[in-house]
């Protein structure tokens, strides 16, 4: 069966607009590179899902990660009608894939998780319970990390200083998540070529809350987030999301303004004094390599935002469907 694609890329199928009622919960899960573990996660994710309604979904977005995941996926979408997959036609990153299983969900609930199998999908009813209390937003939290000690810093140190450049942002925030279905489904319409999904949910909810959960141990490769993804990441959301550093360019320009107008008056100081015979080589060289390199490191900042006003204005999808699985649910 074929699938159309409607203008904002969203898949239009005949038989999914009939279907007469929508399932309680959708899972969506962004997938790259993860042949290893598709199978093993599948079967636990259905095997907790059907103690809280047979009715459900599970939508793979297969990220373009150059291995055997779609083959994976579209054996699973014929083995289990709940399995909806969908492959992207190039990498657009995790928070892209995310969204873009929002924009195809139809359940009163959805929930995301990785396909390392890291996020123990035996939670699952642990987040839902919860949400079912009122919140729009309920976020597994881990007590302890198993990542590597790098990364644990790392991220660390980003989120405090998220919690100083973004003060209205869920800083609790995971990627084990249950979200109101037409919470999450609001995304799509960001117009942001750097998504980031916990950063648009702040901006629509402060109805959220956390639930403790164990970390699991990822048993499969190595994870995709290398040092140099992580901190392009990060200065995407301080950039995207916060004014901060444009804050920070002005105070530098005025300290650098400062220092400039001590050291003049110092030097003219000294001259009419009689305390300056020859000029210093070492004095003139030291102010133009300080003051250049601060003129730089400003200009740096206003470009980056220049650079993310002109993506943003290019109006270019933040992602694309490349195939789907044309699989429903008979209800």
């Amino acid at each position: 069966m074929l699938n159309n694609l409607d203008s904002t890329g969203v898949i239009v199928n005949d038989q999914d607009i009939q279907r007469p009622s929508n399932p309680t919960i959708s899972v969506v899960v962004p997938v790259y590179r993860s042949q290893d573990t598709l199978r093993e996660l599948h079967r636990r994710i259905t095997a907790v899902l059907e103690t809280i309604d047979p009715h459900f979904e599970l939508i793979l977005v297969e990220d373009c990660g150059g291995d055997n995941s779609w083959n994976i996926i579209e054996e699973l979408a014929k083995e289990d009608r709940r399995v909806r997959g969908i492959q992207l036609n190039r990498n657009f990153g995790q928070h892209a894939a995310t969204i873009c299983g929002f924009a195809h969900s139809r359940g009163k609930w959805i929930a995301t998780l990785d396909d390392d199998l890291e996020q123990v999908p035996e939670y699952l009813p642990n987040l839902y319970k919860k949400a079912l209390e009122g919140y729009d937003l309920v976020y597994g939290v881990y007590p302890e990390r198993t990542h590597k000690s790098w990364r644990n810093i790392t991220s660390h140190t980003a989120r405090w200083l998220f919690s100083k450049a973004i003060p209205s942002l869920n800083h609790a925030y995971t990627s084990f998540r249950m979200i109101r279905g037409d919470v999450a489904r609001t995304l799509p319409q960001f117009d942001s070529p750097f998504p980031f999904v916990d950063g648009y949910l702040s901006w629509l909810t402060n109805s959220y809350t956390t639930v403790e959960v164990p970390h699991g141990t990822r048993t499969y490769g190595v994870s995709n987030y290398t040092f140099r993804k992580l901190i392009t990441h990060t200065i995407n959301i301080f950039v995207t999301f916060s004014d901060l550093p444009l804050k920070m360019a002005t105070w530098i320009g005025i300290i650098a303004f400062a220092i400039g107008m001590i050291w003049f008056t110092i030097i003219i100081g000294r001259f009419f004094i009689g305390g300056i015979n020859v000029s210093g080589y070492a004095s003139i060289m030291a102010g133009i390599l300080l003051f250049g390199g601060v003129q730089l490191l400003v200009l740096g900042i206003f470009g980056e935002y220049l650079g993310r006003m002109n993506f943003k204005s290019s109006k270019r999808p933040l992602f694309m469907v490349g195939r789907a699985t044309s699989t429903i649910v008979k209800d």
